[in-house]
């Protein structure tokens, strides 16, 4: 059980989706990031889909109101527990009345609280995420305010290792470190994130230059972006001719191109339909990678075939096997 003590973070509790009910209308919520929750959630021996806390602003803060096994992952944030540093990506043991701050990410820009047995509100639709749009799910429909009180599944019902306790607790190494990068863009800046894209229904009713464009030019996140979607600035890009189209259904990673010509990749939270014409589809293997870039930085596009986004999530699965791997490791020393 733990006690919000930070205002207005735009936290909120997420698990991995809520699946099978866009044709209802029903969003799919859940963490922008599934990886680094997935991760959270096998370090503390929690079942995979269990939900966690989706931290998007800092500095975050909570109280611990009972000795409470946790894990933070995503973005590589500087997090203290009262005057002790925890490290990113590794489990640890809070005792009851502690604080845990977690500060301005060095790099990412959402980090995920995982807590011993996930955290234990109502199942709606099937999942516990919250969906802000709709504001149902999660903690009564809305994200975490100061005062809060979270509680986790319990002791009895989950199957932590509580054998961290009092101890240094262990950890993985995080996937960007693990998992095969998207081929390199040469001109492509440090700070900015590359993933791969699949052309899309309306790919081929684009002008040339504005397809070389999209590949070629960086795309910066704007201060409009947000769980429902990332909005770009960049060149324009120019249809052959007038695209008018029924409403349709869409995905989270699926780039839509409004009047404007300003690119907007629909995230979590996005409507499941739209009339937008689509001219890609950011690969699912990469979500995990665009739900970490900053406001302000730049996405770089790769063109790919559905082999190799194939592969890739090949690559994601193998990463997490390897996770689990570890967690049965280190039990089996436990014992």
């Amino acid at each position: 059980m733990i006690e919000i003590l930070s205002s207005s973070a735009l936290a909120t509790v997420q698990d991995q989706g809520r699946e099978g009910y866009l044709r209802y209308g029903v969003g799919t919520a859940g963490a922008m990031d599934r990886l680094a929750l997935s991760v959270g959630n096998l370090l503390l021996g929690n079942p995979e889909d269990a939900a966690g806390i989706e931290i998007p602003m800092f500095p975050f803060r909570i109280r611990f109101l009972e000795d409470t096994a946790f894990a933070i992952t995503g973005a590589d944030c500087a997090a203290r527990l009262g005057e002790r540093s925890v490290l990113p990506w590794w489990t640890a043991q809070a005792s009851k009345g502690d604080v845990l701050t977690i500060g301005v990410p060095a790099s990412g820009t959402r980090c995920y609280l995982s807590l011993a047995g996930g955290v234990d509100v109502p199942v709606v639709l099937g999942s516990r995420s919250t969906q802000l749009r709709g504001q149902f799910g999660g903690y009564n429909g809305r994200q975490l305010q100061k005062g809060d009180v979270v509680q986790a599944v319990g002791l009895e019902q989950a199957a932590p290792l509580y054998e961290l306790a009092h101890e240094a607790g262990f950890g993985t190494v995080p996937p960007e470190f693990s998992i095969p990068r998207p081929l390199a863009v040469p001109e492509a800046e440090a700070t900015e994130t590359v993933v791969r894209v699949l052309p899309a229904a309306e790919y081929d009713c684009y002008q040339p230059e504005s397809l070389a464009a999209f590949w070629s030019e960086g795309w910066k996140v704007t201060p409009q972006s947000d769980r429902y979607g990332y909005r770009l600035a960049g060149p324009t890009l120019s249809a052959v001719r007038v695209i008018e189209k029924r409403s349709h259904g869409i995905v989270p990673g699926v780039i839509q191109v409004p009047h404007n010509g300003q690119p907007i990749i629909q995230l979590r939270d996005a409507q499941p339909s739209g009339g937008y014409p689509k001219i890609g589809t950011v690969i699912e293997a990469d979500l995990w990678r665009l739900a970490q870039a900053r406001i302000g930085t730049k996405l770089r596009f790769v063109q790919t075939t559905y082999p190799e986004a194939v592969a890739a999530l090949e690559d994601v699965e193998r990463y997490l096997a390897k996770v689990r791997n570890l967690v049965d490791l280190f039990r089996g020393s436990r014992h």
